[in-house]
């Protein structure tokens, strides 16, 4: 589905976008009148291809070539907003340095990015970095640096919370969303990873 064209166009960039909510946010963003899009992912896993049939969009970006990718086209795109959906969310995967590099350093490189090219920005934080919610769940910003939240992944989406609010030079607009238990169509190739909702609704054979 790419689409070629010597004239520059305004572009929304979706990371996550073969995901749960990254794809959600595809159709979403379809309904609304949206068709423009770069989205951005591991598109080799076969069961998060029905996630995104009937879904329009401009390009089709493998996660690990994005930033090259955006150099190459650089002269005939133009990209309006950033959602940032896309990371490893496998709370069971202890091998922090996994955690590190997609959530936090390739984080950073999206960030930068939208900063360098006045991008606003939206990406995905987690209620895994409250642990186990004995500092409550507000979103203060001074509070971030002193949660202590019990997982890799925790761990990984509170160092960049931590590492976004230090940084002087930011996009025009930013925002990290602390998802909490979501829940919905397009989750059932998370498999053990998918929300109780879903669980309880395959074992009640729903």
């Amino acid at each position: 589905m790419a689409e070629q064209s010597n004239s520059r166009k305004d572009y929304i960039v979706v990371t996550g976008a073969a995901g749960f909510i990254g794809s959600c946010l595809v159709g979403y963003l379809n309904q609304q009148g949206y068709r423009d899009l770069i989205i951005v992912d591991e598109f080799g896993e076969a069961d998060k291809v029905p996630n995104l049939e009937g879904k329009e969009f401009s390009y089709r970006v493998e996660r690990d070539v994005f930033f090259d990718w955006l150099r190459e086209h650089q002269p005939s795109i133009s990209i309006q907003f950033c959602f940032h959906i896309g990371a490893r969310t496998d709370t069971t995967e202890f091998d922090y340095s996994i955690h590190e590099r997609l959530n936090v350093e390739y984080s950073k490189m999206i960030w930068r990015y939208c900063t360098d090219h006045t991008i606003p920005l939206v990406y995905a934080s987690s209620a895994a970095t409250y642990g186990a919610g004995e500092k409550g769940y507000d979103d203060r910003h001074d509070l971030v640096s002193e949660l202590k939240p019990l997982n890799a992944y925790g761990v990984s989406k509170n160092e960049f919370d931590k590492w976004a609010l230090q940084q002087e030079a930011h996009p025009p607009f930013w925002a990290g969303l602390k998802f909490f238990n979501v829940y919905g169509p397009n989750e059932y190739h998370k498999a053990r990873m998918a929300s109780v909702i879903f669980h309880s609704f395959k074992r009640r054979g729903l």
